[in-house]
């Protein structure tokens, strides 16, 4: 008795003391277990204390009803950046630099999530814990199901960011078997386990099947693969009314009208006309499907394509944004059909000088389809279908551009790796995507008709507030990285003097030329690319440092752009003089499709990762020269000229010497020998191993394997012999692997 009088006098004394010493979270029922507070009163006690000091800011809640001391620091928001090797970073837009989370405080968060960090510093660096998950980023994820004997199952995930794997019960395995590659949807996390709970929701077929792998990497990143039967319901009952609706649009079915797109499209959401007007101007129509006239607002089939925001183009398909009824047929301007268009019409000079230019709805007729490759023969050699009208935008097109980059537009023209694939999906060749005057061609009146709708809307008198639009922004360089691409630059012979505003610009065009054709050429613009701001939609213009443009939007694709639909919805809102569209909503908007385009993006680099390793696969063995791409603490990645698959190979397999990163000038050293690889390097390697799950190559340094020993050895390497002079010894040899061995645990 006289020990439940003592517990109840000093149970918030007991408390208190309790929490001075805790370091781990804890939760109620541990706090009231160690300070043995049994008693139904002394529990509301602690409980009551417990808000209290919560409300102090003396504890702090994390999820799941835990709770833990706040130490000095601060509590921030942003999104969890998860690593390949199990820890994390916080990205959040109050930090400059980013937040490391270990392992132990990821509490439950997954990559992408929304999160509450609590950040401390230690003695090396901030540190963060996660406090709470205000907000899920994905729920679903692509892997390989293992059963166990009982019947439930685990699912391993494919990404690389999902360390852990999924505990399927067998009452929700869907009829799903062992080595499916299946789509599992996760339903729980007991804060007591491991593993979180799901259920399989989708079968996507066998690991190494095209299909599977496709959609499996869709999945990965949160793509939808397949409309609803809702969306295509709906498309199927969309009517083309373009008898009733000629009399509301301006009539260009008797102009000349081209498509020019890549061979293999199937479908032409742009087109471009051209005539001679009797006051010596060129008329140059940029004919866009017009969309929104078959899609309307808040209907299915537009919260579909809101949902996905982007068309998704992967090594071997595209998966659409609109149902195929509407991006193959209706909305397509084929050849010698009638089509309804939302265009930008500019009457310009010999000299590329916009005289005027008009907005509106319109009907068009194109007769005739061209694909990028006919459109070059034609500007190479002046003959062919419509020979005069190609040259013609041709001539006016490079003026256009040669005035861009004058204004200080930068110029990357990367060779990009694409795969011919035959009838299963497999890779069978690899040819490099060109940037020729057929494609600069079309892009300078694309260009053209965007800037001009942006400063149609955006461009306006002073003292006049601006209406709400969608603009495609590119903010200016980041400084940091160009401080660190100058150092590389400098390290591989060229001088680089970054000013401020345009004259980067001009200096990075200066150095591109520069290094036209040169072994670092690729390495270079690569490097230049990532000191690039990422382009993102806005409602919030700051200009497009990239294309030099103070006004840009998008316009020219709303096919597969949503943001284009917005584009084009709010255009004739404001040409029938409307009022100004909600900012919030549209801010809203932008960021959820720059978000859906990052992932699209993601996803097609997946993809091609993944052709790229099973083009490889029956490639062990082979040599390759190669360029060196890139340099961790972890290996050099090298890219093999002659079709740019990169690979890497582990510093551990450079046998020669104990090598280490040296982040500050981008290259890995040999502790001993001083021996550099670094980035731009000209290599040989051997393709040594292929992993389809992870998508990755693994390649042998050639040329690093023996160069330290003299040549008689490596020759007696080949024969067996004993170089001349020296008898076979296996204590020598022992000796020398031991101390190879020891001076890379250095």
């Amino acid at each position: 008795m006289a020990r439940r009088k003592y517990q109840r006098i000093d149970v918030l004394q007991r408390l208190m003391a309790y929490l001075g010493n805790v370091v781990k979270p804890f939760t109620f029922t541990q706090a009231v277990k160690s300070i043995r507070a049994t008693d139904g009163n002394d529990k509301q006690k602690v409980a009551a204390a417990i808000e209290v000091l919560v409300a102090q800011g003396r504890l702090s809640r994390l999820s799941d009803n835990k709770y833990r001391t706040r130490e000095k620091g601060v509590e921030m928001i942003g999104k969890l950046d998860m690593t390949g090797m199990g820890y994390a970073f916080l990205v959040s837009d109050t930090s400059e630099n980013d937040v490391f989370i270990p392992p132990q405080a990821l509490n439950r968060a997954l990559h992408g999530d929304t999160i509450r960090v609590f950040v401390r510093q230690t003695r090396r660096r901030p540190e963060g814990e996660v406090m709470g998950i205000l907000e899920r980023a994905r729920s679903e994820f692509a892997g390989v199901l293992r059963p166990n004997p009982s019947g439930s199952a685990f699912v391993l995930p494919d990404s690389r960011h999902m360390h852990q794997d999924i505990y399927v019960p067998a009452d929700s395995m869907n009829g799903a078997k062992n080595g499916d590659k299946v789509v599992v949807s996760i339903a729980d996390w007991p804060e007591d386990s491991k593993n979180p709970v799901g259920k399989i929701v989708d079968i996507l077929g066998r690991p190494g099947e095209n299909n599977a792998e496709m959609h499996a990497i869709l999945a990965e990143y949160g793509l939808p693969y397949r409309f609803d039967s809702a969306v295509e319901e709906a498309a199927e009952k969309v009517t083309d009314d373009i008898e009733k609706e000629l009399p509301n649009r301006r009539d260009f079915r008797g102009v000349t009208t081209l498509t020019i797109d890549p061979k293999d499209a199937k479908d032409f959401d742009d087109a471009i006309s051209l005539r001679k007007l009797e006051n010596g101007l060129w008329e140059i129509g940029v004919h866009i499907a017009d969309v929104t006239h078959y899609v309307k607002r808040d209907s299915i089939i537009d919260k579909e394509a809101v949902r996905r925001a982007t068309s998704v183009y992967l090594v071997d398909r595209t998966v659409p944004m609109l149902p195929e009824r509407l991006s193959n047929e209706l909305c397509s301007l084929r050849p010698n059909e009638e089509k309804l268009c939302f265009s930008a019409v500019f009457e310009i000079d010999e000299n590329s000088e916009v005289h005027s230019q008009w907005f509106g709805r319109t009907v068009i007729r194109s007769i005739f389809r061209f694909n990028y490759e006919e459109v070059q023969d034609i500007i190479d050699c002046g003959k062919g279908n419509y020979a005069e009208e190609i040259m013609q935008l041709h001539k006016l097109a490079q003026q256009f551009r040669a005035a861009r980059f004058k204004l200080g537009s930068v110029g990357f023209e990367r060779a990009e790796a694409r795969f011919d694939i035959d009838k299963n999906g497999k890779p069978v060749g690899v040819y490099f995507r060109e940037d020729t005057p057929s494609h600069q061609l079309v892009e300078e009146f694309m260009l053209l008709a965007n800037r001009s709708v942006a400063e149609r809307v955006g461009k306006i008198p002073q003292g006049r507030k601006a209406k709400t639009f969608v603009y495609r922004i590119h903010d200016n360089p980041n400084e940091q990285k160009l401080a660190n691409f100058s150092h590389v630059a400098n390290q591989l012979g060229h001088k680089v003097n970054f000013g401020k505003g345009k004259t980067i610009s001009i200096e990075l065009n200066r150095l591109l030329e520069e290094v036209r054709g040169a072994k670092e050429q690729n390495l270079l613009e690569t490097l230049a690319l990532r000191c690039m701001a990422k382009a993102v939609y806005s409602t919030k213009n700051v200009g497009h440092y990239g294309l030099a443009f103070d006004y840009y939007t998008h316009f020219t694709s709303p096919i597969r752009r949503y943001p284009d639909m917005m584009v084009h919805r709010l255009l004739q809102r404001y040409l029938e003089g409307g009022s100004s569209a909600n900012a919030e909503e549209y801010e809203a908007l932008c960021k959820h499709s720059s978000q859906r385009e990052q992932l699209a993006a993601d996803a097609e680099r997946a993809s091609i990762k993944y052709k790229m390793a099973e083009y490889m696969q029956d490639k062990i063995g082979m040599e390759y020269d190669g360029v060196i791409s890139g340099v961790t603490d972890r290996g050099i990645y090298v890219e093999i000229n002659e079709n740019k698959i990169e690979g890497m190979v582990m510093l551990r397999t450079l046998k020669q010497d104990f090598f280490y990163f040296d982040e500050e000038n981008y290259r890995v050293v040999g502790r001993q020998s001083g021996k550099t690889y670094t980035l731009g390097d000209p290599v040989r390697i051997r393709v040594d191993r292929v992993n389809m799950e992870k998508r990755q190559l693994d390649y042998l340094m050639i040329e690093g394997e023996y160069e330290k020993e003299p040549l008689e050895i490596i020759e007696s390497r080949k024969t067996g012999e004993a170089p001349k002079g020296q008898a076979k010894s296996k204590s020598n040899s022992r000796k020398k692997s031991t101390a190879t061995r020891g001076a890379r645990k250095k």
